[in-house]
């Protein structure tokens, strides 16, 4: 990992600089927003209910995941049915095991306590319990009040009293009450008891489980429950996997039960079958004289029993599928005794019968408790549906194989059949009875192995799974987290607060920062003048030392930058439109300028509207106005001033009704020219270039124009079009100096701008502004 550049690292100190002094003028808007958030987060989490998370760990038995180890195991165990992970997942999540932990713990009664800002779940210290008859059949209600009287041995519910230990009808189902081993509060006006349909607490408990595979390889799964009461959703998790186990076993022993009851019907059969051929024998015997067969009899026997054998599996076989086929297609999607596979080779037979008679199971029970046309109930009509074909279809596949089996092993026996013509005929009819004889003992002895191994498995039976972790709960809420939301409501809070002052901003149409200028004008800023609050339009004396007098000497140094030197020694100044503050710049620059010892000359040559006569509290008299008409000269019009022995003011003289045509009339070069030998600078303070184009007709004959722009007074569309209208009408050698700049925000003498250092008034020490860094 590369470090950091130290260019990056000054890129985002700048931009962090920036934000700072974007923002931090409105820290109060800020911390009022903080305040509130903090409050709104702290009431949220006072009203908002705690959820605990409880975890288990299951270990299941997997077909495809399985090692070499358990399938020499699962051969022990003719009943266990192979699992598929991803099969026993939803199983886990099922409808009909979470019905049965919700009706094993009673979760669809549950007593509260009401409380001020939230109502207190009271499932570890309820002192009533609450079991339905049917709770297929209950009917959810709101909050009931509740009061339990041990001396009557009764509860009071919605005003209704019921005695406790014995069924009772309430509107909400049949029930029977009964008292815990919790004490019964001294104040019972606050408890509540809550009666919720047990389909409604199972679709809860459903969307709150999760259940996952610790990793691909692994037949291992995570169970984890939310829960408002950490111990509710342990007791729930430990019953889920009790419930999933009971299920596995009672799978296990409806098709131990099916398989012992199919055995014995048919051993009854062959008991009787060997019975009537036993007594044919000996009657045979006595009738005919015949002792026994012969050598090469007892050889034909030996061949053809093992024939004989495999074509009575093979018509077990069949039975069996006509069993099921029988089953499929009799079944009208209720559940029934699920008949047994026993025999058949194939094993799917078995999981897709299993499946259906799940299946069927659940909508039989779903359909005492829904309506028919339930989105539930359709789903698993259509689940049913579809596996009965896949049923039908394996059994027709098992009846062709097992029919082209039993073709060949009856040409066999006609092979037999014909050898045996060969024996002598009382023999022969022997050797037919005793072969009847073999085929059924073998048929009885593998009945008899099969019903043992049945019954075995039976008493043994154990799920095909096992819990490695009980359920725990974490102990510390998952949500709400405290950090997070509290972290969240102050982000949002300082975002909010960001977005009112940017969108306050944005709707101002005025120059609000130096950034905005610079992005809308590719002119310099050579100079930023704080706003002055005092009535005195000269803000620079000799002794005094002011933030304000500060900036002008800062921008009489920056004169330099746009070539200003007593050679080329005209400065033009103006602006967009009346009243941001030029007179005022020009009038205070050419004081900073005078104070360096060099002589200087004002002119105001605003003819549309002088004011420098009144900032610096001078008669009216004649001048530029005279001079540009050829009545008088030079040396006639200059005035001087009290402000400073090197200052001169050339006053505008009377207002002419023709100003622009006078300006052009060729005097006013001439009367620059003629000031360059007199002064070593000249500051012409000239009419605004919105409404009149003196400044245009003047700027030529200068050396330098310095554009005034006001905070919170120009307009942005001015400024928009500067760089437009320089390149038509061009102002020589321009720049802008950002005047009168205010406060921002909510703090006072804090600035736009700034030195990270504060000036004192010598006439004041005790006056400072505070400024911020840029």
């Amino acid at each position: 990992m590369q470090a950091t550049q130290p260019g990056q690292r000054a890129k985002d100190a700048n931009l962090f600089s920036k934000l700072l002094f974007h923002y931090s003028p409105y820290w109060p808007l800020f911390l009022i927003f903080l305040v509130l958030s903090v409050a709104g987060a702290w009431t949220y989490l006072r009203f908002t209910t705690p959820i605990f998370e409880s975890t288990a760990r299951i270990l299941i038995k997997d077909e495809k995941k399985g090692t070499e180890a358990s399938k020499a195991l699962e051969s022990l165990d003719m009943l266990s049915t192979k699992k598929i992970i991803e099969n026993e997942m939803e199983v886990i999540q099922s409808r009909s095991l979470l019905t049965d932990v919700v009706n094993q713990l009673g979760l669809y009664g549950v007593v509260t306590a009401k409380g001020s800002f939230k109502d207190e779940d009271l499932y570890t210290s309820s002192p009533l319990k609450v079991k339905a008859e049917n709770p297929d059949l209950i009917v959810s209600a709101k909050p009931l009040a509740l009061k339990l009287d041990t001396t009557t041995q009764t509860v009071n519910i919605a005003g209704t009293v019921y005695p406790l230990n014995t069924p009772v009808v309430t509107p909400w189902g049949k029930m029977e009450f009964s008292r815990t081993r919790y004490p019964v509060p001294a104040d019972q006006s606050a408890l509540q008891l809550v009666i919720t349909n047990p389909r409604k607490v199972t679709e809860a408990l459903q969307k709150n489980l999760v259940v996952s595979s610790t990793s691909k390889q692994s037949t291992i799964l995570d169970l984890s429950l939310k829960d408002p009461v950490p111990e509710r959703s342990e007791d729930v998790l430990n019953s889920l996997l009790a419930a999933y186990s009971r299920a596995i076993i009672n799978d296990k022993n409806t098709l131990a039960a099916n398989t012992l009851e199919f055995v014995e019907e048919r051993l009854k059969g062959v008991e009787h079958d060997l019975d009537s051929i036993e007594r044919k024998i000996q009657t045979y015997k006595s009738s005919t004289g015949a002792i026994d067969v012969s050598t090469q009899g007892k050889l034909f026997l030996e061949n053809v029993s093992s024939n004989d054998q495999r074509l009575g599996e093979m018509n077990m076989q069949m039975a069996v599928l006509n069993q099921v086929q029988s089953y499929v297609q009799s079944r009208d999607r209720n559940a029934g005794i699920v008949p047994s596979t026993l025999g058949v080779s194939d094993p799917t037979l078995g999981q897709l019968v299993n499946k259906l008679y799940n299946l069927e199971l659940e909508y039989a029970s779903l359909k005492t408790t829904t309506g028919e046309n339930s989105s539930v109930l359709i789903a698993l009509s259509d689940q049913i549906t579809r596996i009965k074909p896949s049923i039908l279809e394996n059994v027709e596949n098992q009846r062709r194989s097992l029919m082209a089996s039993l073709d060949n092993l009856a040409a066999t026996n006609r092979q037999y059949s014909s050898a045996l013509q060969g024996f002598p005929q009382k023999e022969k009819e022997l050797i037919d009875i005793n072969r009847q004889r073999e085929i059924k003992s073998g048929i009885y002895s593998f009945l008899l192995q099969k019903k043992e191994e049945t019954a075995l498995s039976y008493a043994s039976t154990v799920p095909d799974s096992r819990t490695i972790d009980k359920a725990q709960s974490t102990g510390l809420p998952v949500s709400p987290k405290k950090k997070v939301v509290y972290l969240g409501a102050m982000i949002a809070a300082i975002l909010a607060a960001m977005g009112i002052v940017l969108a306050k901003e944005s709707l101002n149409r005025k120059i609000m920062f130096r950034s905005e200028i610079e992005k809308l004008t590719s002119l310099p800023i050579i100079g930023e003048i704080t706003t002055e609050t005092s009535r005195d339009p000269v803000v620079i004396h000799e002794d005094k030392r002011t933030f304000i007098a500060s900036q002008f000497r800062k921008l009489r140094s920056s004169l330099g930058y746009i070539g200003i030197n007593t050679t080329r020694k005209r400065i033009l100044v103006t602006s967009a439109i009346s009243g941001e503050g030029k007179s005022f710049v020009a009038t205070n620059l050419a004081i900073s300028l005078a104070l360096t010892g060099k002589k200087v000359i004002l002119l105001d040559f605003d003819l549309n509207n002088p004011s420098i006569n009144n900032k610096l509290n001078i008669e009216a008299a004649p001048g530029i106005t005279d001079f540009l008409r050829g009545e008088k000269e030079i040396n006639e019009l200059v005035l001087p001033t009290d402000i400073d022995p090197n200052l001169f003011l050339l006053p505008t003289g009377p207002l002419p009704k023709n100003p622009s045509e006078l300006i052009m009339n060729g005097a006013a070069e001439d009367l620059l020219n003629q000031l360059d030998a007199l002064f070593d600078y000249i500051v012409i303070d000239t009419a605004p270039v919105g409404p009149v184009t003196d400044a245009y007709t003047l700027s030529p004959f200068t050396d330098a124009t310095l554009y005034v722009i006001r905070h919170k007074y120009t307009p942005k569309v001015f400024v928009e079009r500067l760089d437009e209208e320089n390149k038509i009408h061009h102002l020589h050698n321009a720049a802008i100096v950002f005047n009168g700049v205010e406060p921002r925000g909510f703090v006072s003498k804090n600035y736009g701008y700034g030195y990270g250092y504060g000036y004192i008034h010598k006439d004041n020490p005790s006056r400072r502004m505070k400024l911020l860094r840029k």
